[in-house]
């Protein structure tokens, strides 16, 4: 059973007990509950599309952990001109547990 689920203006595609990373959540719960779910598609191969989302539907989530991801870097140049500019940039996300599709 999966379900694409929308977090923070992003769609992700989710299954119970997958890890996935996504935006910085601003809460201090440690469970979160997201009623807006897209489609949902159970195990036997039954799927319902929501217009835009599928009534009823809910996907319970734990929040494990918040850090930081990978480092993005940055670098511009102009050629002759003795121009460069080395920057990094480090996004907040949140690690979620997936515990329920409802």
């Amino acid at each position: 059973m999966y379900a694409i689920v929308k977090i923070g203006g992003h769609q992700y595609k989710v299954e119970e007990n997958q890890s996935v990373f996504v935006n910085r959540l601003n809460t201090d719960d440690e469970n979160v509950t997201f009623e807006d779910v897209l489609l949902v598609k159970d195990d036997k191969g039954n799927v319902k599309i929501g217009k835009p989302t599928v009534e009823g539907a809910k996907v319970e989530a734990k929040i494990e952990d918040h850090l930081k991801s990978d480092k993005v870097m940055v670098f511009k140049k102009k050629r002759r001109k003795g121009y460069r500019v080395k920057r990094g940039h480090r996004q907040h996300i949140t690690q979620l547990k997936i515990d329920k599709i409802s």
